[in-house]
């Protein structure tokens, strides 16, 4: 093409892309200088990520200097390098935007420890930067995508149109997209009320298991055996269920003991205390050994524990229920659960027949 143009337009030409070049090259090293820095707030890679972008948005402004040239515009449509030029522009700028909210919750996301023992404020923090980076990334991309379309004036026109005569149409859609809506806004609702919580401990569905994701719609619960529990965020404003680490991670565990009447329940409260004080599960706070209910057969005894976690307190009362179990096993065998079983002789039991079917002869003379 560049036969058709004089030499002074090939110049400028030349010039330009040249400039072009040279600019993004100083930027990118700029950036890639400043990336290696420990000192600044940038990722490491940044740099890598944000050359596409920046090449894009480079292209974009050589593309509307070049617009700017009467005797290149004789052979090129303006129109269609001005639209060239304006997406190039959208989607670049987009894409830096979003780079840069990136790199932004990952700055502030290191200064919290989510492998913490106590990690409640760090799972707050990430569960609220987590869903509003979604929500941002929705509505920047949908934003984007408005504009770029609002640059047609055949699409403008057509989209008012549309919204204008078109009422009741939109009544009906937005009734349709009524549910999907609400689904989005629990999910917004969710980042600033918080419920739940990433890596939260919960009971939803009968199932344990902890929070693995957080989308705008949906929920992922990973289940104790590694299936994944997919719901949606509604389900967490409307539905009630157990969340074991709302406030602490720390946890009471419970072991439930059925032996016979004779057993000697200080002998037990001490091995519980000893079983207990020779193992890192417990956490040192919580050791009760109580009665918690009888029957005509046995009695249930209840072991009172705590640990620093849900899973370390379900490790913690396999233990300590395999320990009493073999501690009565090995010391008090009588004290297991028994079922009583009376034997009568049949004299005996025919004395008693006798008794329930004879009147008794007080009552008779009574009641002549």
């Amino acid at each position: 093409m560049l036969d058709f143009f004089d030499s002074q337009t090939s110049k400028f030409l030349l010039l330009t892309l040249i400039a072009g070049a040279v600019v993004f090259g100083l930027i990118f090293y700029f950036l890639k200088k400043l990336g290696k820095s420990p000192k600044n707030i940038l990722p490491v890679n940044f740099a890598g990520k944000m050359r596409i972008p920046l090449a894009l948005f480079m292209l974009a402004l050589v593309l509307k200097i070049i617009n700017t040239n009467d005797q290149i515009l004789e052979f090129i449509n303006e129109n269609v390098l001005g639209h060239i030029s304006t997406l190039l522009f959208i989607l670049s700028i987009t894409w830096i935007v979003i780079i840069i909210l990136k790199a932004f919750k990952r700055n502030v996301l290191m200064k919290y420890d989510m492998s913490a023992s106590d990690n409640v404020h760090a799972r707050k923090v990430y569960t609220q930067f987590t869903v509003l980076e979604r929500v941002l990334m929705f509505l920047i991309i949908l934003f984007a995508v408005s504009i770029a379309l609002m640059s047609f004036d055949s699409i403008r026109s057509i989209g008012v149109s549309m919204l204008t005569s078109a009422g009741i149409a939109g009544i009906i859609i937005g009734f349709a997209a009524q549910k999907a809506l609400g689904t989005l806004m629990a999910g917004i609702q969710i980042a600033f009320t918080q419920p739940i919580r990433l890596d939260d401990v919960v009971i939803v569905e009968g199932e344990w298991g902890r929070i693995e994701e957080i989308y705008l719609t949906y929920v992922v619960v990973k289940i104790w055996d590694k299936r994944r529990l997919v719901l949606p965020t509604t389900y967490f404003i409307e539905q009630p269920f157990q969340n074991w680490t709302r406030n602490s991670s720390d946890i009471l565990g419970t072991v439930f003991i059925y032996t016979d009447y004779n057993v000697p329940f200080d002998a037990l409260r001490e091995e519980l205390t000893r079983i207990l004080e020779n193992t890192d599960l417990w956490d040192g706070e919580v050791n009760v050994l109580q009665v918690t209910d009888t029957n005509n057969e046995m009695i249930e005894t209840r072991a009172l524990m705590s640990a620093i976690d849900s899973p370390t307190a379900w490790d913690l009362r396999v233990h300590v229920r395999e320990k009493l179990v073999i501690f009565i096993q090995e010391n008090y065998p009588h004290s297991l659960p028994r079922t009583r079983v009376e034997m009568q002789s049949r004299k005996d039991s025919d004395k008693v027949e006798k008794a329930t079917k004879e009147p008794d002869k007080s009552d008779l003379l009574r009641d002549k």
